[in-house]
């Protein structure tokens, strides 16, 4: 009987998730939406705060690594998130051709076209649905993530999604995942902007960007060009999907 009760509260727990996680919310208020926003680019600007939010760019910068390399036939074999924010996805494959140039130009377009199909579920009232969402592709990625502080900084983020998602309210619920939403499409656009002040150093060779120059004969401030021009998109198309009035 125990096992009968067990299997029934999984079941119902799951079906409370899939009934939150499908059924549309109101949008809050338009204070809040811009306020949300606010918030993230403050964190995005003000430089003591960014080192530790940052954590959550690189664990969608890995991710898209990741996703791209399974997506084009590489094997994934590890994900390593390192406390000084870098990280590092390793995937065996053809150490050139299309599956390595699109798994290397991934990571830095990953967090702003994450935030960009985030804002889309926004617009369309899925604001606990996202938060589900990020909840199981988190799930997903720490069964590659190799070490512990990434396997730390993954479990700390699911768990403080799950605990939004479980437990608050619903208007509060809409807040995080605006404010999740901003910080993704914000904080996009400035790594790509430090990669090329370390590339300008010479500090950063073996870079996503140089590594792609090596790839394919392109420069590398080619490709940190790309890389701005997909963030910086991904920003200004987010924006107006999260605050402009639905179709």
């Amino acid at each position: 009987m125990a096992a009968v009760d067990l299997v029934s509260s999984a079941g119902d727990v799951l079906a409370r998730i899939w009934q939150a996680a499908t059924t549309p919310v109101p949008a809050p208020e338009q204070s809040v939406v811009l306020a949300t926003g606010l918030v993230a680019f403050a964190v995005v600007l003000v430089s003591p705060v960014w080192r530790v939010a940052r954590h959550v760019v690189t664990i969608a910068h890995e991710g898209a690594h990741a996703l791209v390399a399974t997506l084009t036939g590489r094997r994934l074999d590890a994900i390593r998130l390192h406390s000084d924010t870098s990280g590092l996805t390793v995937s065996a494959g053809r150490p050139r051709g299309f599956g390595m140039i699109a798994t290397a130009f991934a990571g830095y377009v990953g967090p702003g076209l994450v935030g960009l199909g985030a804002a889309w579920l926004l617009r369309h009232g899925y604001a606990v649905g996202l938060l589900w969402l990020l909840v199981v592709l988190l799930a997903l990625l720490l069964l590659k993530i190799r070490n512990l502080f990434g396997l730390w900084s993954v479990l700390v983020a699911g768990v403080a999604l799950v605990a939004v998602s479980w437990w608050l309210d619903e208007p509060t619920q809409s807040a995080v995942a605006y404010a999740v939403t901003w910080f993704l499409l914000l904080g996009s656009v400035r790594p790509v902007l430090e990669l090329q002040a370390q590339r300008a150093r010479r500090a950063a060779r073996q870079s996503d960007a140089d590594q792609l120059a090596r790839l394919t004969g392109l420069p590398g401030i080619l490709w940190v060009l790309l890389f701005l021009v997909v963030t910086l998109g991904s920003l200004v198309l987010g924006a107006s999907w999260i605050v402009g009035p639905v179709a």
